[in-house]
């Protein structure tokens, strides 16, 4: 099977699972979110987290249970790391530096998983298993809260009841995150990755050397990575090192468990809704945008049609033989048009084109279909953008699901659109006018631009991955990535929170012969150029000055 052959293969097969996926999993998380009896494996942890399930919490309330539970987390994970060289399963790695430990704790509680460290030579296992993978869990789950509670907005009326922040987060993660991600692990552990308590083993290589062998929970801690759309890897080289993801098939199971949430969150939002139609409209606008990024990413990466000339068909530099150009690039489409960060190959050795789209598909927001219940809650503040731009051109109030879009309405979506920009911009121009961060860049001129461009794109808006070739763990970029990762993510989620609260104290306003259907193509195709037009307004100077400049010399 040729490549071109098998890349398609590849790709239909995905978009076949995932439409199988959409029902069944997306009915099983509406069950989990809105069943109102308690579990008695729930009621314990309620109890001992001194937690009373029926009191449901307004918007403000529910903020503060997300920003305190989470700035504990940043807190534990901090200390955790600083600590490591005097716990058991350190693999003999001294105390995280408080710069590195400070960036990595805000990454992981932020569902970035930005790693300005190689894995296998700073982390133990014990902070790998019980601090990193254990904030891939809770991290994931936060963002599929809030996405409900937005939902909630639309579907409930005269009330500032939302539900209750604790309930939902330990919901989640039993009966979604642990037995998907548990099963996934048994799947890949089949598959020949490595899940042992071995810290590290000699091998003697064909060449008489030696080689050391780095070990450990890799199968339990990919597995959840890739699902809850955080991909921090405990390899430098993340999902292309052959103890994480060593064939084509794993491959497929890993950008497969890292797009089947969210594709399945809009079917979550039709049922709550009381209308599965808008649901399957949410679901066309992520697959429209993600299926042409796909063909853009691959396009580029066959043609190689980049900054270096190539020798053969295809941009084969910083790509594992066994996955070849197609799987590559899939891979690094699908990981940042969700937040993931996982990689299966070196975006910075990706064409200039190429990395430029891999760029685009974040500053899009990642809603296509985005993180684990942000890519949902970013795409209906879009939504909401769209329908008072359509009620602008036809003078009339805009509703979204019967709800009106006044003014504090598109202030709040209007305000939520502008967090990440002004963070990824900003912290970008800061970064140049200091002479010496310059040194970051393993490059000069427009690709070293890119290079650190990707690096503001990817922690604004929490998706972890980087051009490889840039130089991120210094005091300088461990403090301004990590302002941009807490930011990013919690400046949103509060501007979403608010929304909710004014959606859900509405009375519902009937339809008429003059509402705009918010379930029909006009609509989709409505959302998908709102998405496009504001980035491109946005972004493009940037763009022209690193990727494009670079693509075009």
């Amino acid at each position: 099977m040729s490549g071109t052959t098998a890349g398609v293969v590849f790709i239909a097969a995905m978009i076949a699972v995932l439409a199988l996926s959409y029902k069944p999993l997306g009915d099983h998380m509406y069950r989990v979110v809105t069943r109102e009896h308690h579990r008695r494996v729930e009621r314990g942890l309620y109890k001992v987290m001194g937690v009373h399930p029926d009191n449901e919490q307004n918007w403000a309330g529910y903020a503060r249970s997300v920003l305190a539970f989470s700035a504990i987390s940043v807190i534990l994970l901090y200390l955790f790391q600083r600590v490591q060289g005097s716990l058991p399963l350190d693999n003999g790695f001294i105390g995280v530096e408080p710069g590195l430990a400070w960036n990595t704790a805000v990454s992981f509680t932020t569902n970035t998983n930005w790693q300005a460290y190689s894995g296998e030579s700073t982390m133990g296992m014990l902070i790998q298993a019980a601090g990193l993978s254990v904030q891939n869990f809770v991290s994931a789950a936060v963002g599929i809260a809030v996405a409900v509670v937005l939902v909630r907005g639309f579907a409930r009326k005269l009330t500032d009841r939302l539900g209750n922040f604790w309930v939902d987060l330990t919901r989640i993660i039993l009966w979604v995150l642990l037995p998907i991600s548990f099963v996934a692990a048994i799947v890949l552990v089949a598959g020949g990755v490595v899940q042992n308590l071995t810290d590290f083993t000699t091998a003697t290589t064909a060449a008489g050397g030696d080689q050391t062998l780095t070990g450990g929970l890799i199968a339990g801690q990919e597995a959840v990575k890739n699902l809850g759309t955080n991909g921090g890897g405990p390899f430098n080289a993340n999902a292309a090192h052959p103890f994480e993801n060593p064939t084509s098939w794993t491959n497929f199971i890993l950008v497969y468990l890292l797009l089947v949430i969210p594709f399945s969150m809009p079917r979550v939002f039709g049922r709550m809704v009381g209308d599965d139609r808008p649901g399957y409209a949410i679901a066309a606008v992520m697959g429209a945008i993600a299926v042409v990024s796909i063909g853009l990413v691959v396009g580029f990466e066959s043609l190689a049609n980049g900054t270096v000339p190539q020798a053969v068909a295809a941009a084969m530099e910083g790509k594992e033989v066994r996955f070849g150009v197609a799987d590559s690039g899939v891979f690094a489409a699908a990981t940042t048009l969700t937040s993931t960060g996982s990689v299966n190959s070196f975006h910075d050795s990706f064409t200039s084109f190429g990395g430029g789209v891999l760029m685009l598909n974040m500053m899009l927001g990642e809603v296509a279909p985005g993180g684990v219940g942000a890519g949902l809650y970013g795409l209906l503040v879009l939504a909401v953008i769209t329908v008072f731009i359509a009620g602008l051109m036809v003078g009339r109030t805009p509703e979204y699901l019967g709800k009106k879009i006044g003014a504090r309405e598109i202030k709040l979506a209007s305000l939520y659109f502008l967090v990440t920009p002004a963070l990824l911009l900003m912290g970008l121009a800061a970064s140049l006018a200091v002479p010496v961060n310059l040194d970051s860049m393993q490059e000069a001129g427009p690709h070293g631009l890119s290079e650190m461009l990707y690096a503001f794109a990817s922690a604004s808006n929490n998706n972890g991955s980087a051009f490889a070739g840039f130089g991120a763990n210094t005091p300088w970029f461990n403090t301004a990535l990590g302002l941009c990762m807490l930011f990013g993510r919690f400046l949103p989620i509060i501007l979403v929170l608010a929304l909710a609260g004014s959606l859900a104290r509405q009375k519902p306003v009937p339809a008429t012969a003059g509402t705009f259907p918010t379930h029909k193509p006009l609509f989709v195709g409505m959302v998908v150029g709102v998405t496009i037009i504001l980035v491109a307004l946005t972004f493009l100077p940037v763009l022209a000055l690193g990727p494009l400049a670079d693509g075009l010399r």
